[in-house]
């Protein structure tokens, strides 16, 4: 992988992330399918680029009024102990199962993204 190729696609995806896009989603199938990187790497630096990209969304939703602090408590709370027993859980998973279980998960949120109808605001349900 060149110094160049992984800065653009950093760049790509953190603009796509802005959007609302799913950049980190972006950047992993970057990593293991164009950088050959293997699933637990390309997730270790997917962990890192959130780690870079999070602070600014979330002043950026904070200053905009879209943040329910009291929620954030409780979403914080279950996020924790949910990611440390999903990671136990993961140890001890094939690789290759963990990929197509992503893959899988990422057609099934793009297909209702596509298919999903969605109230336009300002207008009542039927």
């Amino acid at each position: 992988m060149s110094a160049l190729g992984a800065a653009v696609a950093g760049l790509l995806t953190g603009v796509l992330s802005g959007f609302g896009v799913g950049g980190g989603s972006l950047l992993l199938l970057y990593l293991t399918l164009c950088a050959g990187l293997g699933q637990y790497e390309a997730g270790g630096i997917n962990l890192l680029y959130f780690l870079a990209c999070a602070p600014a969304a979330l002043y950026a939703h904070v200053k905009n009024g879209l943040v329910d602090r009291r929620a954030v408590i409780w979403c914080a709370a279950a996020g924790v102990l949910t990611s440390a027993a999903a990671a136990v859980f993961a140890a001890g998973l094939d690789t290759d199962w963990l990929r197509r279980a992503f893959g899988v998960f990422l057609l099934y949120v793009g297909a209702k993204e596509l298919f999903t109808k969605r109230q336009q605001p300002g207008t009542k349900g039927r």
